[in-house]
């Protein structure tokens, strides 16, 4: 099925330079775009591409109109990558069937499970005693939620997520663990969207919390008591140690790692492969990694970091022998 350049703009908006009735068969790269497909261009860096590119048509900013090729429409719109994105979702609204409401022969859900009845529970999905899912979620294949977890309206929960496992707890006596039952559940907010296997861990007193409009990548690992604030983001493979709370409209790169009973204020940014192993109570963005080296050079350096103390105190003796005097 194809789409109109007319159909787009009069579903999304911007201004259109062409033909109206210019038929658009796919979305693709700029690099790669072919004479019957859609491109965008959000950031300046790829003004090369445009010139060379084939496709049909470019959505871009206006200030860049100039420099589209002889043959190619254009849709100018102020947020490029915006536009695509909101044209993703058309392209696949008129392209495939919606997800179907109710409940997968093949789930399994307690009689006592609150299930809106616009929710779309897919197939092999668990849903657990006192569970709630709210209005026009969807809960993708072989997702769990547990007992008296909540997930808000409008969520989207990839295949494999787990819901509302126990929290790791444990007591040490004697040389062995004891578990510490986890009596808390988890809340999530409306408008999330949790990626693949990610696990999100019941709290052990109070309830694990995922505010309105998060969004979690694939692998993520969320331990138990943590809170994340609205509309915060995590890629791929980020852990967060149990009772962190971390503020909303943040982002935490991939495979970063935010270590127990730490705050992150509202707006901070952690770079990928970062350990955050102090609170950060001001926005920003924050790294924290050993960059990659040659393995000798690494091995060198790393056994420098160990004697830095050692300089560091060695410097404080010789300051304490050798007093700066005032200018």
């Amino acid at each position: 099925m194809s789409l109109t350049l007319e159909h787009i703009v009069k579903a999304l908006g911007g201004e259109l330079s062409g033909p109206t009735d210019r038929v658009i068969e796919g979305l693709a790269p700029l690099q790669s775009a072919g004479p019957a497909q859609l491109a965008f261009l959000s950031h300046p860096k790829y003004i090369a591409q445009l010139a060379q590119t084939q496709a049909a048509c470019v959505i871009l900013k206006s200030e860049f109109l100039s420099s589209v090729p002889a043959g190619t429409s254009a849709i100018a719109t102020p947020d490029p990558y915006l536009y695509f994105a909101r044209l993703t979702r058309l392209w696949k609204q008129a392209h495939r069937p919606a997800d179907p409401t109710g409940v997968h022969p093949s789930a399994v859900v307690h009689p006592s499970a609150r299930i809106a009845p616009d929710a779309s529970i897919g197939p092999l999905c668990v849903v657990e005693e006192g569970a709630v899912i709210g209005a026009g979620t969807v809960l993708r294949s072989r997702v769990t939620v547990g007992y008296d977890c909540q997930i808000g309206e409008r969520c989207l929960v990839h295949a494999g997520v787990v819901i509302g496992a126990d929290g790791f707890g444990f007591a040490p006596v004697q040389g062995t663990w004891e578990k510490i039952e986890q009596l808390g559940a988890v809340r999530i907010g409306n408008d999330v969207e949790i990626g693949a296997n990610t696990c999100i861990d019941r709290g052990a007193l109070d309830d694990t919390v995922i505010e309105d409009g998060v969004k979690l990548d694939n692998l993520i690992q969320i331990g138990h008591n943590v809170h994340i604030g609205a509309h915060t983001a995590m890629a791929g493979c980020v852990g967060v140690a149990g009772s962190a709370r971390i503020g909303a409209h943040c982002t935490v790169g991939g495979g970063a790692v935010v270590l127990g009973h730490l705050t992150l204020a509202d707006h901070v940014h952690i770079s990928a492969a970062s350990v955050v192993t102090r609170s950060i109570l001001k926005p920003g963005q924050y790294t924290g990694m050993f960059p990659l080296d040659d393995n000798a050079k690494w091995e060198k350096n790393a056994a420098s970091l160990k004697q830095l103390h050692q300089l560091r105190e060695r410097i404080k003796r010789i300051e304490q022998q050798h007093p700066q005097q005032e200018p």
